[in-house]
């Protein structure tokens, strides 16, 4: 009978180590299972913000500055390979720092008329360049680093050139468009400066700055490149009498750091662009868009089929 008794228990005693040893083992799978979910997720998002960083980003435009090739309500797509994708430090900058922006290799340079994507290079100050990463702009290539552009009778023009920069049907109606303000065409109109008296008909000759170019430092320089100079050098430029000055030194002559763009949105007559804030900083620029991925009417909330996967030209 003790036998018995004791072969009972040593076989309950070994079922209950087999049902303990399952569900170890079954607890054992479900958190391996759990732990390969989270590392599968965690990768994707890498993966995920990976692409963002290097390849592709989607912006959704809000106004109507670069009609009728792009309407409010358009989601575009930036594609970064063509530049090269930007490396810089997102917290601080989006802290308000000013961060060094480095960029990986791109498959081609910026041509005239690419549609580009690019930071607000004066959202603080319309007379100091500063960046902020959540304030994006999309507009037309217009003038390159090493060109020479101006506005004649209201038309793009690039010393040189004879191909159409933007969109030439707009421009030619600018001379004749009626604005309440008198001397709507100058007002605001870069560089501001009373002896240039620039206006959005009559504009330019403004040389842009390529990388290592060198340029005379005078009265008329300092007035075009005052904002570009001290943004790069972190010092103020002045003018005291017919003298340049940077910082404590007087300077002759100045060698620029980065390459410069002129850009414009296809509306002239209600586009905020570099005829009123001047030149576009190469780093400040996020990529180019060819193709507008989805597009929303923003009062019906419809989507536009037609506009669905359509090219920007």
């Amino acid at each position: 009978m003790h036998k018995k008794n004791q072969y009972i228990f040593q076989k309950g005693e070994k079922a209950h180590f087999m049902t303990n040893k399952k569900e170890k083992f079954t607890y054992y799978k479900l958190f391996n299972w759990l732990l390969n979910l989270i590392l599968i997720a965690c990768g994707g998002i890498i993966v995920w913000l990976l692409l963002i960083i290097t390849t592709f980003s989607s912006f959704k435009v809000p106004t109507g500055s670069m009609e009728p090739a792009i309407l409010p309500g358009d989601y575009i797509l930036v594609n970064k390979w063509i530049t090269g994708a930007r490396i810089f430090d997102v917290w601080e900058s989006a802290a308000g720092k000013e961060v060094e922006i480095s960029r990986l290799p791109g498959i081609r340079k910026i041509k005239r008329n690419d549609v580009v994507v690019f930071n607000d290079p004066y959202y603080r100050s319309k007379d100091s360049i500063s960046m902020d990463i959540k304030r994006y702009y999309v507009k037309r290539c217009i003038a390159l680093p090493g060109d020479t552009f101006e506005i004649r009778q209201g038309i793009n023009k690039v010393r040189g050139m004879e191909e159409t920069l933007g969109n030439i049907e707009r421009q030619r109606i600018l001379p004749h468009t009626f604005m309440p303000t008198e001397g709507w065409q100058e007002k605001g109109v870069f560089p501001q400066d009373t002896l240039l008296k620039w206006s959005l008909l009559e504009f330019g000759p403004l040389y842009l700055p390529a990388q290592d170019d060198e340029i005379a430092m005078n009265r008329k320089h300092h007035s075009l490149y005052k904002h570009l100079i001290e943004w790069e050098q972190k010092e103020k430029l002045t003018l005291k009498g017919d003298s340049v000055w940077l910082g404590d030194s007087l300077i002759q002559s100045y060698r620029f750091q980065e390459n410069y763009y002129v850009v414009a949105g296809d509306r002239v007559t209600s586009s905020r662009d570099s005829r009123y804030w001047g030149l576009l900083p190469e780093p400040y620029i996020v990529g180019v868009t060819t193709l507008i991925w989805k597009s929303v009417g923003m009062e019906s909330g419809k989507i536009r089929w037609k506009r669905v996967m359509k090219t920007i030209e």
